[in-house]
C-alpha cells in the first residue's frame, strides 16, 4: 500500500496534524513561574543530594552560623549559596535562628514576642543585619514566625497504611499549664508587639529589597485565647490586618495553605478565595502546600491527595493570581522506618512536580 494511502486510510495523517498543532501550542505556553521547593533542614551535602534526587531545585536554606549570633555573615551566606550552586539548587529564602514556630517557654530568644526591651531592640537589630547581609549575598527572602504558643496539636491519629497524622482537636486539648511565661496576652497587646517589630524591620527590608514572609499562627484558637494568648494571626481577618500595617511590596506572608485551611469551617470551598485575596495583592511570598482533613478546631494533617482541598484547583488559582515562588510540602505524615518523613516528603515532591507539569501543559 502506498504510504499516502495508508496514512489516509488509518487516520494517521489527522493524528500527525493534531500532534503538530499540539507541538505548536506547546511552544506558545507561558513558562511556569511557580517552583517546587522545600524548607526541610539541614542545608548540607547529604540533604541537598536527596532534594535533587526528587527534582527539588529551589529551597529555603539554613546557614551555619558561628559564635551563637542571631544573624549569618555575608561569608556564611555565600558559603550556603555556593553549596546550593554545586548541587544546582537556588537558595530562594532563608530561615533565621530565631522567630521560629517554637513555644515561648522553650524559646531562648523570645524578647521580641515578650516585649522585653532593650533585649528586643537588640534582636531586631540582628534581623536588620541579616536583611542587609542577605541583600549582599543575593538571597531575596526571609521567612519568620511571630509566635508565643508554637504549633498546637493533640495526640496523633492513624492515617492510611502505617502512617500517623498530626492532629488538633480543641475539645481534647489540655495545656500543660494555664499560662505561658508571657502571661496573659490579649489581642491589643499582641498587635502592639507585631507593629513594634514591623515598624523597625520592614523599612530596612524596603531599602534592601528583601521579602519578609510571616507564617500564620498554627492553629487559630478562640477569641478568649489558649494559655492566656489571643492568636491574632490565626484568622483570615487577622492576616488581612497584618499585611496592612506596613504598605510595602516586601511585607507579606509565608502562606501556609494548611494553616489557613485550619482557620476555615469549609476549607474545601473557602480556601480558593483566600488565595485570591492575598495572591492578587502580591502578598504571598512562599507557600506551604499541604492539605488537611477536617476544619477549624478539629483536623488532621494528611497527604496532599486525600484532604478537604482540591490541589488541582488550588494550583490553578495560584497561577491565576500570578504567584511566582515556591510550593513546598510541610508537616508530612510520619511512619515507622521513615526518619524525618523523607519518604512522605518524596511522595509530596512528586505530587507537586506532577501538578506543575500538568498545569503547564494544560495551559
Amino acid at each position: 500500500m502506498m504510504r499516502r494511502t495508508f496514512l489516509s486510510a488509518t487516520g494517521a495523517a489527522g493524528a500527525i496534524a493534531s500532534a503538530g498543532s499540539l507541538s505548536a501550542a506547546k511552544k506558545e505556553v507561558t513558562p511556569m513561574k511557580m517552583k517546587l521547593g522545600c524548607q526541610s533542614a539541614p542545608s548540607n551535602e547529604i540533604h541537598f543530594s536527596y532534594l535533587v534526587r526528587y527534582s527539588v531545585r529551589n529551597v529555603c536554606g539554613y546557614p551555619e552560623i558561628a559564635d551563637g549570633r542571631l544573624y549569618a555573615t555575608v561569608e556564611e551566606l555565600r558559603r550556603l549559596r555556593d553549596l546550593g550552586d554545586r548541587h544546582g539548587i537556588s537558595i530562594d529564602c532563608l530561615a533565621p535562628p530565631f522567630l521560629t514556630s517554637s513555644h515561648i517557654d522553650a524559646e531562648k530568644h523570645g524578647a521580641i514576642m515578650l516585649a522585653q526591651s532593650p533585649e528586643r531592640d537588640r534582636d531586631i537589630e540582628s534581623l536588620q543585619t541579616l536583611i542587609r547581609n542577605c541583600a549582599a549575598a543575593g538571597i531575596p527572602a526571609i521567612k519568620y514566625n511571630m509566635s508565643l504558643l508554637g504549633i498546637l496539636r493533640t495526640a496523633s491519629t492513624k492515617g492510611r497504611g502505617d502512617s500517623m497524622y498530626s492532629t488538633w482537636k480543641l475539645k481534647e486539648a489540655k495545656p500543660e499549664r494555664p499560662l505561658t511565661r508571657a502571661g496573659v496576652v490579649n489581642a491589643d497587646q499582641f498587635w502592639e508587639r507585631i507593629t513594634y517589630f514591623l515598624d523597625r524591620v520592614i523599612p530596612v527590608a524596603n531599602e534592601y529589597k528583601i521579602r519578609m514572609a510571616c507564617h500564620p499562627h498554627d492553629p487559630g484558637v478562640p477569641p478568649e485565647g489558649y494559655q492566656g494568648v489571643d492568636r491574632v494571626l490565626g484568622t483570615v481577618d487577622g492576616l488581612k490586618r497584618f499585611i496592612s500595617i506596613q504598605e510595602s511590596p516586601y511585607h507579606g506572608l509565608n502562606f501556609c495553605q494548611g494553616t489557613v485551611s485550619e482557620m476555615l469551617q469549609e476549607p474545601g470551598k473557602e480556601i480558593f478565595d483566600v488565595i485570591r485575596y492575598f495572591g492578587s495583592r502580591q502578598k504571598i511570598f512562599n507557600v506551604h502546600f499541604r492539605n488537611i482533613r477536617g476544619r477549624r478546631d478539629d483536623f488532621q494533617e494528611v497527604y496532599p491527595d486525600e484532604g478537604e482541598v482540591d490541589f488541582v484547583e488550588a494550583i490553578k488559582v495560584y497561577r491565576e493570581v500570578g504567584y511566582p515562588y515556591m510550593l513546598m510540602p510541610d508537616h508530612v505524615p510520619q511512619a515507622p522506618g521513615d526518619p524525618n518523613g523523607q519518604q512522605s516528603f518524596a511522595f509530596c515532591y512528586g505530587y507537586i512536580r506532577g501538578l506543575l507539569q500538568a498545569l503547564e501543559h494544560m495551559a
